[in-house]
């Protein structure tokens, strides 16, 4: 019986480290975010048809604590997104991407962005002065909403996308197929790109359920033409269903981590605009 106990007791320890990390997880990020303790990590989002040739990177925010240690987005962005936390740790990954694209003319990146930020003033002003500052970033810069983000307030989105969308600004609707989706959105809102969520993806080299179903979203997509992109891509075989089936573009760990140093400083990649 000792011996049970002593045996358990580290798998205690740890239980309660994990619990007492999740619990403070979002005080934690919300003093990274209001110290600008925020980076962007960048992963390939590569050619179908060419996979050596990247059409763009997604910029991820990595937020960390004191220590430079990155926190799980998982234990605090449900809790933040619906804070002011949330809305300045969308204006802190705006500013520094469209500083990346200012300073690298070669480079097109996509950037998260909450659909309650799209009403927030600050965030219109760093979009404007960018802009303003250098128009060609918006051909090169894209905005990526969930959907389920986009239902809650359609009507705000609306009028930020198609105001937006004519400046040059691609938008993706990101998550897609992850749960119940208002498929009129599509047609009713200017997205230029969907993106289809690894519940769809992982696995579908084998699943002839997802097959189909990935079949189908493409057949769709292409009805509607909108550029489409597998994330969370984590095998060949995957790699392979998806270009096969038509898919534009693919993103996931088989191509790369995200990476905190920009990717295209690297000669191992080649960018789709070389």
């Amino acid at each position: 019986m000792s011996r049970l106990t002593d045996i358990d007791q580290p798998r205690n320890a740890l239980d309660v480290a994990v619990q007492a990390r999740v619990r403070d997880a979002p005080a934690l990020a919300r003093d990274a975010i209001r110290h600008r303790r925020v980076k962007l990590a960048f992963q390939p989002v590569v050619q179908a048809a060419a996979q050596d040739r990247i059409a763009y990177h997604e910029a991820l925010a990595r937020v960390q604590d004191p220590h430079g240690r990155s926190l799980p987005a998982a234990d605090f962005i449900r809790v933040i997104e619906e804070e002011e936390a949330g809305r300045a740790l969308d204006c802190v990954v705006l500013s520094e991407g469209l500083g990346i694209l200012a300073r690298n003319p070669g480079v097109r990146l996509a950037l998260n962005l909450s659909a309650r930020s799209v009403g927030y003033r600050k965030y219109a002003r760093i979009l404007e002065q960018g802009l303003g500052d250098d128009p060609t970033i918006a051909e090169r810069l894209i905005l990526e909403l969930r959907d389920a983000s986009v239902q809650r307030i359609p009507e705000l989105v609306w009028d930020f996308m198609n105001r937006y969308a004519r400046t040059g600004i691609s938008f993706t609707l990101d998550n897609f197929g992850q749960g119940p989706s208002d498929l009129g959105m599509l047609t009713r809102f200017p997205f230029d790109i969907i993106k289809v969520h690894g519940t769809v993806i992982r696995g579908v080299g084998a699943d002839p359920d997802r097959q189909s179903l990935l079949r189908a979203i493409l057949a769709m997509a292409r009805e509607i033409d909108l550029f489409t992109v597998a994330e969370g891509i984590e095998t060949l075989e995957d790699a392979l269903f998806a270009r096969d089936a038509g898919i534009d573009c693919l993103q996931g760990y088989f191509f790369a981590a995200p990476t905190l140093e920009p990717p295209w400083r690297a000669t191992a990649w080649k960018n789709s605009r070389d």
